[in-house]
């Protein structure tokens, strides 16, 4: 136990010093409720890596009935999830954490795309397959309720040069729902 709790406090320290102290990144050993947002997750995917690649993004539509926030992510393919804005500014590429966790607004789709909004997934822990099914736990809170609940579900893994474009309609849900 106090070996774990030494690596998160060393990731957490990291992480602080980097300017990435959200709640995006932090990942629970605490299991939470069902989905207390009504979450529909549409076409997730994650994009298939190379050997000796550390990170990868996963990518899918998220639309909850009711106003939250997507807290969270875990997956046990990365030591590290979080969700990053990617944008362009004078032709440079800059890709962040948010400072603060995903608002989901009731009836509104966010779109989790390559060149915008995506999961980050980094300290990979092995190559990712194309073909190959990726879990990922998504950590969201009810703003109303203050309810947290976790969604868990099966993303494809697509090839390199995927894009949205051409998202998997499907990817299977283990708990909450899905379309």
């Amino acid at each position: 136990m106090l070996k774990r709790s030494a690596k998160r406090f060393l990731m957490a320290a990291a992480l602080l010093a980097a300017g990435m102290d959200s709640p995006v990144w932090a990942q629970s050993d605490q299991p939470a409720p069902a989905d207390p947002c009504g979450l529909k997750i549409q076409a997730p995917w994650v994009r298939a890596t190379v050997p000796g690649q550390r990170g990868t993004g996963a990518f899918m539509r998220l639309t909850a009935s009711q106003s939250c926030r997507l807290m969270a992510v875990q997956t046990p393919i990365a030591g590290v999830a979080q969700v990053h804005r990617m944008t362009m500014k004078d032709g440079v590429m800059h890709m962040r954490a948010l400072e603060s966790a995903l608002p989901l607004p009731a009836g509104q789709t966010v779109t989790l795309a390559p060149g915008g909004l995506h999961l980050m997934l980094m300290d990979l822990k092995q190559p990712v397959a194309a073909g190959a099914p990726v879990p990922i736990t998504l950590t969201v809170q009810n703003q109303q309720t203050g309810a947290r609940g976790q969604i868990t579900l099966d993303a494809p893994v697509r090839a390199l040069d995927a894009d949205s474009a051409g998202a998997a309609p499907g990817g299977k849900m283990t708990r909450g729902m899905m379309s």
